[in-house]
């Protein structure tokens, strides 16, 4: 058992527990049920007094072995049972009333380097520990990037071809150089690590580390001493080589190797001197070398100071410049991400150790990091624990926010120090049932709803608005929507003989099918109507997203003036376009049939026969016939890789408010087969294309804008895609959580969260009253079962001996 100290202790070494029940059957399985309940019986009073009566009353009674046992059982699971605070919690009774925060995660992140996670649930924890240049602001819409360890948002200063300075903003053709200038703050300190540790010679201390000396290590806190240091922009141009080394996979090289100067041959030295080494292990292993076996033992170290890069260069200590081949506007955004935070060149050498890999401590597990949060517990089978960083820089909550801020409370901490939070605890559930439960039950601080569970929550008035249902009202669970800044969509393959081309009656079969497609219905059957119809790739919320008529596709809706909305076009008009497509009643000409499409997919979840069926009756209404295919994800990725598909669901969320992240997955040369790209339709017009490049390195004018909505009329006339729907989010939060507006961007936003802890023990007792009855049965149960046992030991007793 653990206490609230961290000692461990066994429930049997208790003296008379010990003395009594030597070789007890079902003593493993007490032991089993105690620890999974994380009892803290060291602290447990009623136990500890009872514990005497319970072994007096066992012993006393003159029954065989197993009954007694059966007693002991009982009566120890009922006292057990009672230390808890409800009965039904989850959690050590010492962290009742604590300053903690609950959430969940669903499945297990990948890696934790942010040199390597590109996903939400890998976003979600190491966005709390990690600090790039600049952030979000968490209140300001629409979002606002504002310095994070840097003192100010970096100016970009532009040179011609001569090395000349240009004037503000200068025409992307004029400009053959952008610096950009990062200047970081001085006094920021990383959190306490034993990468640091350093003994009275400076050396340090577990930096050369042997198996041996590792034996007793399961953890980055089993390290006897820790140390930090100050945060230097050394650190900053460190992770920028990492973005270049190819043992990273870093999933964003390709895109900054396009714009960083000298990036991209500085991943060449990288990896050429990697086959240098390699190729010397080789010969001196002979036969028996293996790559993967040899580096896990010995990994190898690049000093990368001897490798030359033009693209980062030191001013000093806290001063460092990035240099961009051509206009790139963009890369503010970047910089908000955690590619581009800083790793302290000790804590990559400290990992890259034998000993530590084999028993994966690693970066992936543990990370380095300057945030609000550290990493305590990394259990991704279990929960995942970040405590707050004892040595985290001054930071507050911010003063200011849009419209409307004030009134709903989110301005009540305004300029208090953050974090508010003391530990956030992340609880893997993989079921969407018990999470909702424990949620319902106050052991969740948040939730969103699954389609099982919307029904419970939310209510659609009569005129369409969703509000919480009587119940969730009366547990005072407040409710958050927020548009997310996510496009999903069906996209043909504009390579295929078929579905693809730009031909007109091309054009005419995608049309056909984008109109059969019914998004609305898609949303409210799939999406409890949580979702808004996607009159193209830019989702709200980002430059170029436009309402009302002046926003919708053309060519698949109208505009109904009396409902001020846009409705999706008729089954007769989509049947025309079929037949003017050469495909009447969509019969294929060549073969008598219908025309068959493949729907490459990797839909295995519970709802994916459902969809499956409703998507083959959306074809079916204009009389093609979908073939299913479905596969695993790597099968699927291999197919879009080769482009061996005709059509296929997908979606993109953003990674930084800005209409090129969204075009570009409809630029000709990010083409997924050719190019090995994010546009996974293969869509390739030439005007489409120019106009993005130029577009893409312009700032937010009405000139960006008209260039944006010609780019759009092409893309919608030609039909790449069926267009989808954006989602919408639904947050659930309990009253004892504050702060809690929703930011589609940000993910370092948990420093600002707050909790009420004694309200939420007041309200967890209130919602989990105990039930005593049941173990008034069951006593009565044993009780009954033991009768026949008492009365044959009497019996025996009476019975003379012979």
């Amino acid at each position: 058992l653990r206490n609230t100290g961290g000692i461990e202790t066994n429930f049997w070494s208790i003296p008379a527990l010990k003395q009594v029940y030597p070789p007890m059957p079902g003593r493993k399985k007490i032991q089993k049920f105690i620890s999974t309940r994380q009892i803290s019986f060291n602290t447990c009073v009623p136990c500890l007094t009872l514990a005497p009566v319970v072994i007096l009353i066992t012993q006393s009674l003159t029954v065989q072995s197993a009954v007694r046992n059966i007693y002991f059982i009982f009566i120890t699971v009922s006292l057990i049972l009672g230390c808890q605070s409800p009965l039904n919690s989850p959690y050590k009774t010492s962290e009742s009333g604590k300053n903690i925060y609950y959430n969940t995660f669903y499945a297990q992140p990948k890696t934790l380097d942010p040199a390597r996670a590109y996903s939400s649930d890998e976003y979600s924890i190491i966005c709390q520990i990690y600090e790039p240049p600049l952030q979000y602001h968490y209140l300001k819409r629409p979002y606002e990037l504002t310095p994070l360890t840097a003192t100010e948002i970096p100016k970009p200063h532009y040179f011609d071809e001569n090395s000349a300075l240009l004037s503000f903003n200068p025409p992307a053709e004029d400009v053959h150089r952008v610096i950009y200038e990062i200047k970081i703050t001085k006094g920021i300190l990383y959190q306490n690590h034993p990468c640091f540790a350093q003994d009275g010679q400076a050396n340090y201390l577990y930096h050369n580390l042997t198996d041996e000396d590792v034996s007793e290590i399961l953890e980055i806190r089993n390290f006897a001493q820790a140390d930090t240091r100050e945060l230097k922009s050394d650190d900053y141009i460190y992770q920028i080589y990492r973005i270049a080394d190819p043992r990273n996979n870093c999933p964003i090289f390709p895109i900054m190797a396009k714009y960083i100067l000298g990036l991209d041959t500085l991943s060449q030295s990288l990896k050429r001197s990697l086959e240098d080494e390699r190729e010397k292990r080789k010969l001196k292993a002979g036969v028996t070398y293996n790559q993967e076996a040899d580096e896990k033992a010995h990994p190898i170290r690049l000093n990368y100071t001897r490798f030359p890069f033009p693209g980062v260069v030191k001013k000093d200590d806290y001063t460092f410049q990035i240099i961009l081949k051509k206009k790139y506007p963009q890369i503010l955004y970047w910089l908000s991400m955690p590619f581009f935070s800083p790793i302290p060149w000790e804590a990559d050498r400290f990992y890259s150790q034998g000993p530590l890999i084999k028993k994966n401590i690693t970066l992936q597990c543990f990370p380095v990091g300057t945030g609000p949060f550290r990493i305590d517990v990394f259990d991704p089978n279990l929960e995942i624990i970040l405590k707050r960083n004892e040595n985290f820089h001054k930071e507050t909550y911010p003063l200011m926010g849009e419209k409307g801020d004030e009134e709903a409370g989110y301005l009540l901490d305004a300029g208090k120090p953050l974090p508010f939070l003391d530990k956030a605890v992340f609880k893997l559930e993989k079921e969407s049932i018990p999470r909702w439960n424990k949620f319902l039950q106050g052991y969740y601080d948040s939730s969103g709803i699954s389609s099982d569970s919307f029904d419970q929550a939310v209510s659609i008035t009569t005129d369409g608005l969703m509000q919480l249902t009587e119940q969730f009202k009366a547990k005072e669970i407040n409710l958050v929507t927020s548009t997310a800044t996510t496009t999903f969509y069906f996209a043909f393959n504009m390579l295929d003989s078929v579905v693809g081309g730009y031909s007109p009656d091309k054009q005419n079969l995608r049309l056909a099918i984008s109109i059969a497609l019914d998004m609305e219905e898609r949303i409210e059957i799939f999406a409890n109507g949580r979702g808004l119809p996607a009159q193209g790739p830019i989702p709200p919320g980002i430059f170029g997203y436009e309402e009302g008529i002046n926003s919708i596709n053309p060519y698949v809706y109208t505009w109904n003036e009396k409902r001020n909305r846009p409705v999706r076009k008729s089954i007769a008009v989509a049947q025309k376009l079929l037949a003017d497509a050469g495909y009447p009643n969509g019969t294929d000409p060549k073969t008598g049939k219908p025309l068959v499409i493949g729907f490459d997919n990797a839909w295995t979840g519970p709802e994916a026969y459902t969809q499956l069926k409703w998507l083959q009756k959306q074809f079916k209404k204009i009389g093609i016939v979908l073939d299913i295919r479905t596969t695993d994800y790597n099968r699927f990725q291999e197919k879009i890789l080769s482009g061996n598909f005709q059509f296929l669901s997908w979606g993109w969320n953003a990674d930084y408010p800005d209409p090129e992240n969204f075009l570009f997955l409809l630029y000709g040369p990010n083409g997924k087969k050719q190019h090995g790209g994010e546009n996974a339709a293969n869509y390739d017009n030439q005007e489409f294309n120019r106009l993005f490049v130029k577009m893409e390195s312009m700032e937010n004018t009405p000139e960006r804008l008209q260039i944006i909505k010609k780019m759009l009329d092409i893309a919608k006339r030609d039909a790449p895609w069926t267009w989808g729907f954006h989602p919408l989010n639904f947050g659930l939060y309990h009253k004892w959580v504050f702060n809690a507006k929703p930011h589609t961007m940000a993910n370092n936003t948990t420093k600002y969260l707050r909790i009420d802890p004694m309200s939420r023990k007041d309200k967890r007792a209130a919602w989990n009253q105990p039930h005593y009855w049941p173990l008034g049965v069951f006593a009565g149960i044993i009780c009954i079962a033991s009768l026949p046992a008492l009365i044959a030991v009497r019996q025996r007793k009476k019975t003379p001996a012979v």
